[in-house]
């Protein structure tokens, strides 16, 4: 047997495998929603909101939804809160997975470019000061404040690494920058805020959360990461070739600047758009592009559905803890991510084994 027909026997069944895998964790994803949706603070069980489900969503079928009580609290209350979680995840487990294989560094995420930061100072002024980018948004000026400031934090971060020119580095140190200044500029508006009540709302939007999710946000924040995910996976091969290193790229017309640029924008649209609805949730981004390299590899054409998949999972296990764990009172996802993504960071940055990401 020839060498290319060996090869190409491993290939094949290497896809096998990592096919297999993300079929997996869509299952497991879906488990992790049959249990969401039937546990929690006076919550109906499974039974019946499979049956208030089901009647909706098949209407033919006749079955009968139940009680007013139990379709409000499943379909206005539970479930926009799940689907907000799996699309949340997703999207930032996707931006995670395509940041730190385009800057080729492991520990990239949200928050260590001054997107995250950035969407809290936009939050803390429409909370505190009342002060908006763009007037007549009413309700939605704190979501509107914070996706713009998410936005500006990237374009100060581009154009700060364009003025020294655009390399990995530049754009990590400028982002690091941003962060801080940003961080500096809430923590000045919580200490000047007149109001407990201000004050309290700051907090809780920093911690992070998805108790105020709707169907009207979830229709304006699903089709952006859909549409940024299936636009990252499609520039999936270009970071492949970029993680083999610029003169590789080069030399296989591949312009790491232009890359750089295009997937900025994608990880900034979709980033932005879900920490707008939902506050700022840590070490989703960070943790499950590591987790999918463990199983799969660095394939970026499987690294970022995977990653994505497994971000759902994450996000959505994370909520439904931070709901049950302190019944009636409800934990803020982003805490509970929180704590289980420092161990893990702490775990990268200790590790002398070199991971394969690269």
């Amino acid at each position: 047997m020839s060498t290319a027909t060996e090869l190409k026997q491993l290939y094949q069944k290497g896809k096998k495998r990592k096919i297999l895998a993300m079929l997996s964790l869509f299952l497991a994803l879906l488990l992790a929603v049959v249990v969401s949706v039937s546990l929690g603070a006076g919550s109906p069980g499974f039974a019946e909101a499979s049956k208030v489900i089901l009647s909706k969503l098949f209407p033919f079928l006749n079955i009968d939804p139940g009680p007013s009580l139990t379709q409000t609290i499943i379909l206005d209350f539970r479930f926009p809160r799940i689907v907000l979680a799996l699309i949340a995840g997703a999207g930032l487990a996707a931006s995670g997975a395509t940041m730190q294989g385009v800057l080729r560094n492991p520990l990239v995420s949200s928050h260590i470019l001054g997107m995250s930061s950035a969407a809290g100072f936009g939050a803390a002024l429409a909370l505190v000061l009342g002060v908006g980018v763009l007037s007549g948004f009413g309700g939605y000026l704190v979501i509107v404040n914070a996706f713009l400031f998410s936005l500006l934090a990237m374009v100060i971060v581009y154009g700060i690494a364009r003025i020294r020119g655009i390399t990995t580095e530049t754009v990590i140190l400028a982002g690091v920058a941003i962060s801080f200044l940003f961080s500096a500029l809430t923590s000045l508006i919580q200490y000047i805020a007149p109001e407990q009540d201000a004050l309290h709302a700051i907090v809780f939007w920093l911690m992070g959360g998805l108790s105020a999710a709707t169907w009207d946000g979830i229709l304006i924040v699903f089709p952006i990461v859909i549409l940024t995910v299936a636009l990252m996976v499609q520039q999936s091969w270009n970071i492949n070739v970029l993680s083999m290193g610029e003169e590789v790229a080069t030399s296989l017309g591949v312009s790491s600047k232009r890359v750089l640029t295009i997937t900025m924008v994608l990880e900034t649209l979709a980033t932005a758009s879900i920490i707008a609805f939902t506050g700022v949730i840590g070490f989703v981004c960070l943790i499950s592009p590591h987790v999918a390299r463990m199983l799969i590899g660095s394939d970026h054409r499987f690294l970022i559905p995977c990653s994505s998949l497994i971000g759902a999972c994450l996000l959505l296990c994370s909520d439904t803890v931070g709901r049950l764990v302190i019944q009636p009172v409800e934990l803020p996802v982003g805490i509970v991510t929180s704590l289980l993504g420092v161990p893990f960071f702490i775990y990268i940055l200790a590790s002398k084994r070199r991971q394969n990401w690269r």
